[in-house]
C-alpha cells in the first residue's frame, strides 16, 4: 500500500488537459494495493495568480464537484481545502530555512517571469516550497504530476534530503514522481499544451451549444476536404485518440488517411464522444454547483480528518526543531 497525494489549484473550472492528466491518474491509482489517497484543492497556491475572492471561491467549488463527478471516495480517503489546513503555512517557513535560493531562481514558475521582476510576488518566489510542504506534511509516497511539473517535485524531494541530511534524521519520505505517459501533454485548441494560462481549454462541463463553439474553434490546417490529411500532426485528432477506444482511433485515422473528411467532421465526432463519455460527470458536476452546500460538507469533513495527520506531523517536526 503506498499514499498518493495530488493537488489542482482552484484558478478556474479544471480542463479537460487537468482532468486527463492528474485527476484520473491520481483516481486510478487509489485503486491499486488498496492505496490510501490526499486530494487537495490548492487555493493557497491560487492567490500568487489571482486576488479575487469571489473566483477563488467558486473555483473551490468547481474543482471540488469535478474530482467527486470522477469517482473521488472522499469518505475512504483524505479530500480538503489546502488553507483550512495551517500546518503547511508552518511547515513552508521551515522549509523556506532549509532550501537554498539557487534552487528556487531555477524553478520554472520563477524564471518564465523573471524578466519582468515587477509581476513576480514572494508567493511565486516560494512556490515550489509550499509545494513541497503540500507533499512532505503527508508523507507521500507517490504524486501524480504532469511533465511541466516534474521539476517541482525533484526540489521536493531535495529541499526533504537537505532537511533529513542537515538533522541526521530521517523525517521526510522522499516522493516519487507518477506521470501517465500518453496522456503527458494534452494540446489545447491552438496546438500548445492546454492550460488556462494560454486560455486554450476544452471545459467539459460547458453547455453542449458553448462547448460545440469550442471544439470547433480548434485550430487545423487549411488541407481541402477531398484532400488526405496527416492524423498524427492534428490537433482534433490527438485529442480523440487520447478519450476514443482503439478501434474508433483507427477508423478515424483512416479517415483522415483516404481523404473525403473534413476537420469539421472531425471536432463534430470530438464534440460527440466527450459529450457521450463525459454525460454522467457533466450531470453530476451540475448537480453539485447548484448545491455547494453539499460541496461543503464533505470539504469539512475532510479537512477535519486530514488536519489530525497534519498536526501529528508537525508535532515530530517541531520537537526535532527544537520549537516543542
Amino acid at each position: 500500500m503506498a499514499r498518493i497525494l495530488t493537488g489542482i489549484q482552484s484558478s478556474n473550472i479544471p480542463h479537460l488537459g487537468n482532468i486527463l492528466g492528474a485527476i484520473l491518474p491520481a483516481i486510478e491509482l487509489t485503486h491499486l494495493n488498496n492505496n490510501e489517497a490526499f486530494y487537495f484543492i490548492a487555493d493557497l497556491h491560487s492567490l500568487s495568480s489571482i486576488k479575487n475572492a469571489e473566483f477563488i471561491r467558486q473555483s473551490t467549488y468547481a474543482v471540488s464537484a469535478t474530482w467527486i463527478a470522477f469517482g473521488l471516495d472522499y469518505n475512504k480517503h483524505y479530500f480538503y481545502r489546502q488553507s483550512r489546513i495551517p500546518e503547511v503555512c508552518e511547515l513552508t517557513w521551515y522549509l523556506n530555512c532549509f532550501t537554498p535560493y539557487p534552487m528556487l531562481a531555477n524553478a520554472h514558475s520563477f524564471k518564465e517571469k523573471s524578466k519582468q521582476l515587477s509581476d513576480v510576488n514572494a508567493g511565486l518566489f516560494i512556490y515550489p516550497v509550499l509545494m513541497a510542504a503540500d507533499i512532505l506534511l503527508y508523507d507521500a509516497d507517490i504524486v501524480p504530476v504532469g511533465k511541466d511539473q516534474v521539476q517541482h517535485l525533484e526540489m521536493t524531494r531535495d529541499i526533504a534530503s537537505i532537511f533529513n541530511r542537515t538533522l541526521q534524521k530521517d523525517v521526510f519520505v522522499l516522493p516519487q514522481a507518477k506521470i501517465k505517459k500518453e496522456v503527458m501533454i494534452v494540446p489545447g485548441i491552438d496546438g500548445q499544451k492546454m492550460s488556462k494560462s494560454y486560455n486554450n481549454f476544452i471545459n467539459i462541463f460547458l453547455p453542449e451549444k458553448e462547448l460545440k463553439k469550442v471544439i470547433m474553434s480548434i485550430i487545423t490546417d487549411s488541407t481541402p476536404l477531398k484532400e488526405p490529411k496527416h492524423p498524427d500532426t492534428c490537433n482534433v485528432f490527438k485529442l480523440y485518440a487520447l478519450l476514443a477506444d482503439k478501434n474508433d482511433v483507427e477508423t478515424m485515422r483512416q479517415n483522415y488517411l483516404k481523404g473525403n473528411y473534413g476537420y469539421g467532421q472531425a471536432k463534430t465526432a470530438l464534440c460527440e464522444l466527450i459529450l457521450d463519455k463525459f454525460k454522467e460527470q457533466r450531470k453530476i458536476f451540475s448537480e453539485l454547483m447548484t448545491n455547494t452546500e453539499k460541496i461543503e460538507q464533505i470539504l469539512v469533513l475532510g479537512e477535519k480528518k486530514t488536519r489530525a495527520i497534519a498536526q501529528q506531523k508537525l508535532q515530530q517536526i517541531r520537537a526535532i526543531l527544537g520549537y516543542s
